[in-house]
């Protein structure tokens, strides 16, 4: 599993095995930010994690190409049959993305086509206030390197109220990313687990 941040999905798919509802094996969290909370989740459940900043490679005339390749290198060995992007906020090109095919999924937190990229929750609620839209969503699709528009594997639509403040719009979308992102899941390694016979 990849994140970026407090790893409240990484948590909801901790919480997923632990309950037998998810049969799987996180073999290890990645994070491209060190202060991210998820490490410390993934650290208290006893799953191993890797920290890959970029800015190093940027600090010595390296691109994202590098970083991927790197990046690729350290996860090929353990030979996921899922890589899971949980709020991981670096786009992946498809020199990673090539050596995993069909074998990355990433969680957006908005219906496809819709606030592709970066804060879509902010842009979603503040569209709902303009009344451009009357209610959001989110997705887990398949990840292809132009941003949040692979096939969509599961999605959820999500209310937005006239009452509500960004922070339980937020919560409400939270919620149905953590069960979509468990059905996207199982639903891939079911799929994964046919297509091998």
């Amino acid at each position: 599993m990849f994140i970026s941040g407090s790893g409240s999905n990484l948590q909801a798919i901790i919480d997923a095995v632990q309950s037998g509802e998810l049969n799987v094996d996180i073999a290890i969290v990645v994070s491209n930010r060190k202060a991210a909370y998820g490490l410390v989740r993934a650290a208290e459940n006893g799953i191993p994690t890797f920290y890959h900043p970029l800015k190093p490679y940027r600090d010595a005339g390296k691109g994202r190409e590098e970083y991927e390749a790197d990046l690729a290198e350290r996860v090929r060995p353990l030979q996921p049959d899922l890589i899971v992007l949980a709020g991981w906020m670096h786009v992946l090109g498809a020199g990673f993305l090539n050596q995993f095919p069909n074998r990355v999924i990433n969680l957006h937190p908005a219906l496809p086509g819709q606030f592709a990229g970066t804060h879509a929750i902010e842009r979603a609620y503040e569209a709902y206030q303009r009344g451009e839209i009357s209610h959001s969503g989110c997705m887990v699709h398949l990840t292809i390197p132009e941003v949040d528009a692979g096939p969509v594997i599961t999605q959820a639509t999500v209310p937005i109220y006239p009452e509500d403040t960004l922070e339980q719009f937020e919560a409400r979308m939270h919620s149905a990313e953590h069960a979509i992102m468990v059905e996207a899941i199982h639903h891939q390694l079911s799929r994964i687990i046919s297509e091998m016979g």
